[in-house]
């Protein structure tokens, strides 16, 4: 069992120390960002250690890693030193003057929806700053956004959002926040000519056709055929690629169907090749979301980055 602390005799330098530790997993990169040498990021988390009873990191290759405990605290230690960071130094975000690069993960087809309107608003009102895109690769940017790779993810995250939505309802610390940035449905498409574009679409064709399955992790099994499963059907995926752009481009030339997002077909310039199609079952509507951890050190750019990507959506709204 832990010793008591007592919190009035606390150096709270120890828990900056360790904020930075957490977030660089190295000691060395820690006494950079902090201005000091690696001794006194190493006593200072030595103290820390004899305070709480806990080893809190250890060693691991070149960096750290950081124990149980250390894990349960830092959230809440990330939270408080952000908002003290807040009300001390207020955040004076100008998108027009400003010189920020932001880092997004997106799949292809939120980035062929998304960025050229927002490059436009970018152009015209804040030309100093910039945005990389990174390929989504995952359902789950969590480790993605806490590695501190990118500033936050675009895209379809049901399984994250239930998850945070179930901790915030038993009282447990978040560290994400998310936005809705718009709505819309997956569709079936075929090339024009397909044997399928002059009858009527059903579950009995549709499962007894060939597939093309774009799945960013590469797996060969996605949510049309757990919609399928959960029917007692399936089909046969013969192609599986990890972009949209492809799989549009493969299915022109071919007699494979696939799945896109309605607002996607638009924009790459070949929907006058293709055939769009209802689902002969039902799916779940396509949530576009962003997602962010909550440790940012500027909430205005963050608020004002959302509120931009939000207008470059309305662009495509139907």
């Amino acid at each position: 069992m832990p010793p008591p602390i007592n919190f009035r005799s606390l150096d709270l330098n120890l828990l900056r120390v360790f904020d930075e530790v957490m977030s660089e997993r190295s000691l060395t990169r820690a006494a950079h960002k902090l201005s000091i040498t690696q001794p006194a990021v190493s006593n200072a988390m030595r103290r820390l250690r004899e305070v709480l009873g806990d080893e809190l990191l250890v060693r691991q290759g070149q960096g750290v890693e950081p124990t149980p405990r250390a894990q349960a605290l830092w959230p809440v230690v990330r939270e408080a030193m952000q908002q003290l960071e807040g009300v001390l130094v207020p955040d004076d975000f100008d998108p027009a003057t400003a010189d920020t690069t932001f880092v997004i993960a997106m799949a292809d087809a939120t980035a062929a929806t998304l960025i050229p309107p927002l490059y436009r608003i970018l152009e015209k009102e804040a030309p100093g700053i910039s945005v990389r895109v990174l390929p989504l690769t995952t359902r789950d940017p969590r480790p993605l956004l806490d590695d501190g790779e990118a500033d936050m993810a675009v895209g379809y995250f049901p399984a994250v959002l239930a998850d945070l939505t179930a901790r915030a309802q038993t009282g447990a610390l978040v560290a994400f926040d998310s936005r809705r940035l718009y709505e819309g449905e997956y569709l079936c498409v075929m090339r024009k000519g397909h044997p399928l574009e002059q009858v009527q679409l059903t579950l009995d064709n549709y499962c007894a056709a060939h597939h093309m399955l774009v799945s960013f992790s590469g797996r060969s099994f996605g949510f049309i055929d757990e919609a399928l499963a959960s029917l007692g059907r399936s089909r046969k995926v013969v192609l599986t690629v990890n972009q949209f752009f492809t799989a549009a481009r493969v299915v022109i030339d071919s007699d494979l169907l696939t799945i896109l997002p309605r607002h996607f077909v638009p924009v790459t310039g070949m929907q006058e090749q293709l055939v769009l199609r209802d689902l002969p079952f039902d799916v779940t509507p396509v949530h576009v979301d962003a997602l962010w951890r909550r440790r940012g050190p500027h909430p205005q750019a963050y608020d004002w980055l959302l509120r931009t990507l939000t207008r470059a959506a309305a662009v495509h709204a139907p």
